[in-house]
């Protein structure tokens, strides 16, 4: 378990941002012999083939195709976590001596667990070279900037509850103004460009604290990002290390899960239909035949859960409680915000069963309204037989969250077991 772990360590420390994730996803499929497909471009397909395709820098979908195949076997997951973007001229000065960097939210994060660490800053930057615009990466992977709490001294309720002012609270502080630090300076050093060639940026504050299996018995592991990088890193490997297909297989790693999809990189947008659509175009199938393929898909929508609190069980529903090293998570939701059926539960907790994987449930305690996930946005583009799965954890959208050092194993396994299913659906019942 602990050689999982560290894998999935050494993914999270090298994924700050959505678009360091997706590179390092694509540099793992590329490690496994897929083959990158331009969406500018005409697609030439082979089967059986290997093959993935990248929007945004940010969101990836990868297609293992078996020499024959009638349907589409899909687990989606999300590259983004809640954070703070800086703008896009960050430098502000306070009180004459300090300068700071204006941020706003991505997302709905825990803001008190920002507080009083050492951030980096990680994102991409648009530089001229050579009379082109390019995308660089950049990670200033050092101690280089902290939001500080005010003193008890000078807030005595601090303790009894604490909203805060994103133009004040929130800020980060840079540097002494005397000082006359400028980030775009960092930034070039960095990418070894001129100044005056940074054009843009897209940038987000990133922990600097390294994620750890910690315990009495080394029973718990702590990072940054865990939702949704952990069933990204654990439905990847998955999908990697499958026997043999029957169905072809679809990893699919979104971005902007966190602020509701609507990008043309998320969930919400036409990528994975318009995927889908290409593959099968290019591989000589009808309209009709694209839709019968549809018919006997099937989706699975990985995003983390939350397990019972030790400090306060009574959020946690009376009978859908999962717990850390539980296993995989099947999400329930009355109204659907979890897409999860009876059918598709079945046919996901035999799958399991065979491949030795333990499974719990989850529903939201039914007076506390809960988040939703990539699930019920996909349908709306492809509608095939789908259900929502996580893996419990604490803390979620915390700056370090918690799960279990053994659920990765499982969802490595659980994955590995869907993508090597049949799973037909008949008038007679359901083959696996």
């Amino acid at each position: 378990m602990n050689e999982r772990n560290q894998e999935l360590l050494e993914f999270i420390a090298a994924s700050p941002t959505a678009f360091h994730a997706a590179e390092n996803i694509e540099k793992t499929l590329q490690r496994a012999g897929f083959e990158r497909l331009c969406e500018g471009h005409d697609w030439h397909l082979t089967l059986p083939g290997k093959y993935y395709v990248v929007r945004n820098g940010s969101s990836v979908i990868a297609l293992d195709l078996p020499e024959r195949f009638e349907g589409f076997h899909l687990m989606a997951a999300h590259t983004d976590s809640p954070s703070f973007r800086l703008r896009e001229q960050p430098e502000t000065e306070s009180a004459g001596l300090y300068t700071r960097l204006s941020v706003e939210k991505y997302g709905g994060m825990l803001c008190s667990s920002w507080l009083d660490r050492p951030l980096g800053v990680a994102g991409r930057v648009l530089v001229r070279e050579e009379g082109k615009l390019v995308t660089r990466l950049v990670h200033l992977d050092r101690d280089l900037l902290l939001i500080p709490n005010l003193a008890i001294h000078m807030d005595r309720s601090a303790n009894d509850g604490k909203s805060y002012d994103m133009r004040t609270d929130m800020l980060p502080l840079f540097a002494l103004s005397s000082s006359g630090a400028k980030l775009d300076k960092l930034l070039a050093a960095e990418l070894g460009c001129a100044e005056e060639d940074i054009v843009s940026r897209e940038l987000s504050l990133c922990l600097r604290e390294r994620g750890c299996v910690w315990g009495a018995e080394e029973e718990f592991i702590s990072a940054p990002h865990l939702d949704d990088l952990q069933c990204v890193f654990g439905c990847l490997q998955g999908f990697l290390q499958a026997g043999a297909r029957e169905k072809a297989a679809v990893f699919c790693a979104f971005d902007n899960e966190e602020v509701g999809s609507g990008t043309r990189q998320g969930a919400d947008s036409a990528f994975l239909e318009d995927t889908l659509v290409r593959v099968c175009a290019a591989l000589g199938k009808t309209d009709a035949q694209y839709r019968a393929i549809l018919a006997h898909s099937f989706m699975v929508s990985a995003d983390n859960a939350h397990a019972v609190h030790p400090n306060h069980p009574e959020y946690a529903d009376t009978c859908d409680r999962p717990v850390l090293n539980g296993g995989v998570v099947i999400k329930y939701n009355a109204n659907q915000r979890y897409t999860t059926d009876a059918v598709s539960a079945a046919v996901f907790t035999e799958l399991c069963r065979r491949a030795g994987v333990p499974v719990q449930r989850y529903s939201n305690r039914p007076d506390i309204p809960g988040g939703s996930t990539l699930g019920h946005i996909s349908m709306a583009h492809v509608a095939v037989r789908m259900l929502d799965i996580g893996l419990a954890q604490l803390a979620m959208h915390s700056a370090f969250e918690t799960a279990g050092a053994r659920d990765t194993e499982a969802l490595v396994r659980a994955a590995a077991a869907f993508y090597s299913s049949a799973c037909r659906i008949t008038s007679d019942g359901i083959e696996l």
